[in-house]
């Protein structure tokens, strides 16, 4: 991964200049389209220097949350500041200098090259970065004059994370800066992340990928159906399931789950799509215990798979579902 002074940590006097105390804010948020609730009295409070996830699945209303504090959308109820100012005619442009914007699908004019656009955007801003500087660090230095209607789906991702960039910001919003992409793109945008997150910039982050939360992340909200329904660290929110642990597992046959939940180490049971998800303390406590069970009633194992706990199995503990599935 390259490396330049765009990614670099600032000194503490850079870091302190025109910080508030919280990077956003708000209050009983909330934003209708006709019969349809897209943000239901939400708060949130993102601190700065802090790379923070909104997650959930698709239609949760993580999009609608984040054009709101972007001040590109207005919220019907509720309050917003962000960098200690709520938005209102004639603070825009202010404000505006001072945050980063990466679009879930951004659009660029075709026949420009990248230098061209960033250059482009770059001229929005007083102060800001160097133009190659920040080409550089999102990797993009051999496509500099490649037009844009011929850059990759990753390329073009990065391209927009460069515009983000260039106003040197202090908030940034990442809005599904991964979706579309191929692993190794994936990969990638993660590191420039984690590169910004290092330096100190504020990151809020919008994504369904769990792993993408659990690795960037220093809190996520999870949000359902316009709501946060929990928050907290990856990790705090891992370990408040009581496990560490996930056995999935489907037989022929009928099996009766209440012998299943009194087996060692087991935390909680629940059933999934014709299947049983055992949440444990220990896997291979578990398992030969279950084996004997499973003997026991005559049920035939046809399937069996165990992992780690992930923030997958949070929303699947907090809503019944997969985040996957919806």
């Amino acid at each position: 991964m390259a490396t330049s002074a765009l990614l670099s940590v600032p000194s503490q006097e850079q870091a302190g200049q025109r910080r508030p105390k919280a990077a956003i804010r708000c209050r009983s948020l909330a934003k209708r389209y006709g019969d349809v609730t897209a943000v239901d009295g939400l708060d949130l409070d993102v601190s700065v220097a802090e790379c923070f996830g909104l997650l959930g699945p698709n239609g949760a209303g993580k999009t609608t949350t984040l054009e709101i504090l972007e001040g590109i959308n207005t919220q019907d109820r509720g309050t917003v500041e962000v960098l200690g100012s709520p938005w209102f005619r004639g603070n825009e442009f202010g404000l505006r200098e001072r945050i980063g914007i990466q679009l879930q699908e951004a659009r660029f004019a075709e026949k420009l090259t990248v230098d061209e656009t960033v250059r482009l955007f770059r001229s929005f801003y007083r102060k800001g970065h160097d133009v190659e500087n920040v080409i550089r660090t999102v990797e993009l230095t051999e496509k500099r004059k490649a037009r844009v209607g011929k850059l990759s789906g990753g390329q073009k991702q990065r391209l927009a994370l460069a515009c983000a960039l260039i106003g040197d910001p202090e908030l940034l919003f990442l809005d599904e800066p991964t979706t579309g992409l191929d692993p190794q793109a994936r990969y990638k945008m993660w590191e420039l992340v984690e590169g910004l997150r290092r330096r100190g910039v504020t990151i809020l982050l919008t994504t369904h990928y769990m792993e993408e939360a659990a690795r960037l992340c220093d809190r996520v909200a999870i949000m359902d159906r316009g709501r946060i329904i929990a928050l907290g660290s990856p990790d705090a929110l891992v370990a408040s399931l009581g496990a560490g642990q996930v056995i999935e597992f489907r037989v022929e046959g009928d099996l009766e789950d209440g012998p299943l939940a009194l087996l060692p180490q087991v935390i909680s049971l629940s059933r999934e799509n014709g299947g049983f998800l055992l949440t444990v303390s220990n896997v291979a406590e578990t398992l030969p215990g279950l084996m004997a069970e499973l003997r026991r009633q005559g049920a035939h194992l046809t399937n069996l798979a165990t992992h780690q706990a992930t923030l997958e199995d949070v929303f699947l503990k907090l809503t019944g579902r997969r985040l996957r599935d919806v």
